[in-house]
């Protein structure tokens, strides 16, 4: 073995561009020969630094084709990037074994879960527990660490819990093992320590002639940084490190060596594996570091808490650190999004000038990129997009919930409405049929479950009853709603047999193919032909592969399956990305070269972010066992900032709000804040954001705020109604508008989609079951009565008390209590009352300067004593008080108090009416309630007769409008027409109509 003595280690500044001064270090190395570039080897961190390095080389060609180094991410290495081969030295064996893939370990770590003894968990659950067994699994390997050690943490005398534990983590402890060992492979963590020890042996052995760098790695990794201490001896070999820290003192660098959060100490850590000192470390080259003082300032901050007390004597550091350092705190992540978006934008301006948003914030992430599309630019996020979110994936999950749910109506609209779903038709008529199915058959109660019941329901629609003209459409919907049922069949026929996962992949994939088929291609290509779909085919044949011997799961489980696999796989856009313009993770960002970088979501939980709960192992057990602490993550995280700090112009952003909820300044611009003080430079960079946030606000903000008036609708007398019921007098006097909008414009609220009884429909039922009751027992009641009441109201209520659990727990108890309350109350009454009729109807015509206006009346009840008539009113809501009553805006029973003095009723004849009352049936305590109207029922008849032929005289005026709410004070509780009212925009201005 040939080897240095000495380690050759070098750093680059955070100052400078890593990858052009990495590349300029090289070329100076090996000459002016274009071929010697060839024999180099670099290691890089990751995937994405190769590439930036690729374009460092090309810049410095100034674009001219040239042979570069073999360039490899360092935790990457394979088989096939080894310098030797078996026959150069056949001392060291290089047949490697194959890693599991992720997606195949985590359904085998299911499957063990599920077998587990003790645990109950469904499909889903258990993919997401063998995700978590896969992450302990990689960092034990990781860090080199075994197994074994588990059952030593805590003594067997204490916490039954962790016992507990102990017994589940079985499965990778003894049974995982065994599974790798049948199938002949390895995890993927295992293989890349393999792999990297492997290399390691050989260059030890037989070092290469070429010049072999590895550059940029903090050595985080074990294995990584085993592989650089032999790299850094080799005799061609060096080590660059990232931004070492070579001005700080000593007493500092002591510190920094027992502090797991500082950016500096993954660096130490690694100088001490890789056997030198700070002293032995040099620049990779001679390049001048043009912002040397923002990297003193930036170091300062992150001096560790021990050594603070040198912010008293900071010298050397002036305004110059904080040239091209922007801070922008916007009051909401809305506002922090708009602000980079432009900030971005604003880069384009300059030619040829690269930013890049660096942030772990995913949602921040998503809404820089939805903010900067207002300008057409498509930015490049290096994190993907979950498959689960594209529209091959949203189309996915909703054909399996639709057969899941048995064609529930929400499913089916949702799916039927996808862009992708066409069912071998032209997708407008496709999508044209579903609304249409929406309008005449899903809204209101739902139909019986499965495609069945869809239609019996849609051959039986009240719709097409009522519109002879519709049959065609009616046998159009048949048509296009047996279809979708013929394909969806094999699918659903599978989904509820409990088949192995890879049979319903098929049958799924099967239906999702066929459905998305149109009239110009066939569903099998036209579903995968985006990259969302070639993403969406990768993951499926993977599936498929992984899914072979996993057992049956029910069909009920399958869609929250499907959405926890594809939630953990990013899909990458590969076409119509801005070339200049990029979203990085912490991670991807490293080493990269921008003009300006712009770190956003600077909060305290997010950059850092708040470590991770372990589910198996406590804080305590981790540093026993051996596996990293959340202090280091955040050393890590926090070299990745001070790294990035060092771009020509830097952005560091946060929102004041996130979500509506206060957030804390990340503990690095605090740092940042209190180093500032200290220079008396307090404030200096967060003015310079000022400009960026008012234009951000101003990106939504109008030219002017132009109040929105009232609305006051005039339409034609001959348009106005000339008939209303009682209770659209109400209405028609405290909110004129809704009437307009009902009866002139002929506007109709939709029902729910698939509707679960509300509670107007429990007033039905309840009504219901009286007024049968009453019908059949005018006279004296039996003794049994309440048991009639309670199966007139079974029989009322009907399937709904089997098919809605909500109606038989809540519902059915009061109207027991109500029954209970009735009877009683009947008893008594039945002495002296005798009931006429109920649910009678009545009308009385009135004349208007337009002619007549017909009132028209249903009344609940109508009762009988020797002093008149007493009008009943059921209300199972709260009745009017008897104020409104008295200003007349609770016209109802006086109205109809009206219509009975002038013998409007059918079957009962005009006469005196005594009383006027409402039950109040709340099923409560108490169960209800009797509230005669006070004054006199003749009175209040004459009154509400006079206030109605004024209103009617009021609106025969074509001058009158039909305002919103006139009196706010007398409002309705609620209105179906409030926003087409724009009730909200004009009451807000204080022109909230009259008093």
């Amino acid at each position: 073995m040939t080897s240095s003595a000495e380690p050759k280690v070098f750093t680059i500044p955070s100052g400078v561009s890593f990858v052009d001064t990495l590349a300029a270090g090289i070329v100076e190395r090996v000459g002016d020969d274009p071929l010697a570039l060839a024999a180099v080897t670099v290691l890089l961190p990751t995937r994405r630094s190769c590439l930036s390095l690729r374009d460092a080389f090309l810049r410095r060609s100034g674009g001219r084709p040239m042979l570069l180094p073999r360039m490899s991410p360092l935790g990457e290495l394979d088989a096939d990037t080894l310098s030797l081969t078996a026959e150069e030295l056949p001392g060291v064996p290089l047949e490697l074994p194959d890693a599991v893939t992720p997606l195949k370990r985590q359904l085998l770590l299911a499957r063990l879960i599920l077998q587990a003894q003790g645990v109950s968990a469904t499909t889903a659950q258990a993919v997401r527990l063998g995700a978590d067994l896969g992450r302990l699994i990689d960092a034990v390997w990781t860090e080199g660490v075994a197994f074994d050690r588990l059952a030593s943490l805590v003594p067997e005398d204490y916490a039954q819990h962790w016992q507990v534990t102990l017994e589940f983590l079985k499965i990778v402890t003894e049974h995982w093992p065994v599974i790798l060992g049948s199938i002949e492979l390895t995890d993927p963590a295992q293989r890349r320590n393999i792999v990297l020890e492997t290399q390691a042996a050989l260059w030890r052995a037989e070092p290469p002639q070429g010049l072999v760098i590895a550059a940029g790695s903090t050595g985080s990794i074990p294995a990584s940084a085993d592989l650089l201490a032999v790299i850094a001896r080799l005799p061609q070999g060096a080590v660059v490190l990232p931004g070492l820290d070579q001005e700080a003192d000593d007493t500092a660098w002591d510190a920094i060596r027992r502090d797991e959060s500082h950016p500096q100490h993954g660096l130490a850590h690694l100088l001490d594996r890789l056997g030198t000192t700070r002293d032995g470390v040099r620049r990779w080259n001679d390049v001048e570091e043009p912002r040397a003082v923002r990297a003193r300032l930036i170091a300062e901050a992150m001096r560790p808490a021990a050594t603070t007390e040198s912010w008293r004597e900071l010298e050397g550091l002036d305004a110059s650190a904080l040239a091209n350092l922007t801070r922008i705190d916007a009051a909401t992540a809305e506002e922090e999004a708009s602000a980079i978006a432009l900030l971005m934008r604003h880069a384009l301006e300059t030619p040829e000038k690269r930013a890049a948003l660096v942030t772990p914030d995913r949602n921040l992430a998503r809404r820089v990129a939805m903010a900067l599309s207002r300008w057409g630019i498509a930015v490049n996020d290096s994190a993907g997009q979950p498959l689960v979110h594209t529209a091959v994936g949203t189309y996915l999950r909703l054909t399996a919930e639709l057969a899941a749910s048995r064609a529930h109506p929400l499913a089916l609209l949702a799916l039927a409405k996808h862009p992708l779903a066409a069912g071998g038709r032209d997708p407008s008529d496709f999508r044209s049929a579903a609304r249409a199915l929406e309008r005449t058959v899903l809204r209101g109660p739902r139909p019986a479950e499965g495609f069945g019941g869809l239609i019996a329901a849609l051959k039986g629609a009240e719709y097409f009853a009522q519109h002879e003209g519709r049959k065609d459409q009616q046998a159009f919907l048949l048509d296009w709603l047996e279809g979708l049922a013929k394909l969806a069949a094999p699918f659903m026929e599978v989904l509820f047999s409990e088949a192995p996962i890879a049979d319903l992949v098929r049958a799924h994939i099967a239906f999702a193919e066929k459905l998305a088929a149109r009239t110009d291609m066939p569903g099998e290509k036209f579903l995968w032909l985006q990259a969302d779909g070639e993403g969406a085919a990768g993951f499926v044949h993977e599936l498929l592969e992984a899914a072979e011997g996993f057992p049956a799961v029910p069909g009920t489980d399958y869609p929250a399956l499907l959405d926890a696999l594809m939630a953990m796989r990013p899909v990458y856009p590969r076409y119509g990305l801005h070339s200049r313009l990029w979203i990085l993770g912490p991670m991807e960002a490293r080493l990269q070269h921008f003009d300006l970088m712009i770190l956003g979501g600077l909060n305290e939980g997010t950059w850092p972010p708040d470590p991770a709960a372990d589910p198996w192992m406590s804080r305590p057990m981790r540093r026993d066992f051996g596996l990293p602490s959340p202090e280091r993550m955040v050393g890590l995280s926090a070299h990745d900032f001070t790294h990035a700090c060092g771009a020509p112009e830097v952005v560091l952003t946060r929102a004041e709000r996130v979500d509506g909820t206060p957030t804390v300044p990340s503990r690095w611009l605090l740092r940042l804040e209190t180093v500032l003080r200290a220079l008396n430079l307090d404030g200096r960079i967060d003015l310079a954001g000022e400009p960026w946030l008012v234009w951000a606000r101003g990106l939504d903000e109008p030219d002017a705020v132009r109040p929105v008036s009232p609305p006051e609708p005039r339409p034609p007398v001959a348009a106005r109604p000339r008939k209303l019921s009682v209770t659209k007098i109400e209405r028609w006097m405290r909110d004129p508008y809704a009437v307009y909008a009902e009866h002139v414009l002929r506007l109709r609220k939709l029902d729910p989609i698939a509707a679960d009884p509300g509670a107007a429909d429990r007033g039905q039922f309840i009504h219901s079951a009286l007024d049968a009751f009453v019908r059949e027992y005018p006279g004296l009641l039996p003794q049994d009565a309440l048991h009639r009441l309670i199966d007139l109201g079974r029989e009322s209520f009907g399937p709904l008390l089997q098919t809605h659990p909500d109606v038989w727990a809540f519902w059915w108890p009061r109207f027991e209590r109500i029954a209970e309350w009735f009877i009683a109350l009947e008893r008594d009454r039945r002495l002296t009352v005798k009931p006429l009729t109920t649910e009678v109807s009545g009308e009385l015509t009135l004349n208007g300067p337009a002619g007549p206006f017909l009132l028209t009346a249903k009344a609940d009840r109508i009762d009988s004593t020797g002093e008149g008539l007493v009008l009943i009113d059921y209300k199972t809501g709260t009745p009017p008080s008897t104020r409104e009553i008295e200003l007349g805006f609770a016209p109802q029973l006086p109205l109809e108090a009206a219509i009975a003095l002038a013998g409007g009723f059918g079957g009962v004849a005009a006469g005196t009416v005594a009383e006027l009352s409402f039950w109040r049936l709340s099923g409560g305590d108490p169960a209800g309630e009797e509230k005669p109207v006070k004054g006199d029922p003749a009175t209040l008849a004459a009154e509400a007769r006079a206030g109605l032929e004024e209103l009617i005289r009021h609106f025969d005026d074509p001058a009158t409008p039909y305002r919103s709410c006139p009196r706010p004070a007398m409002a309705p509780r609620y209105t179906d027409y409030a926003h087409l009212a724009r009730v909200q925009e004009w009451s807000a201005g204080g022109d909230g109509g009259e008093g």
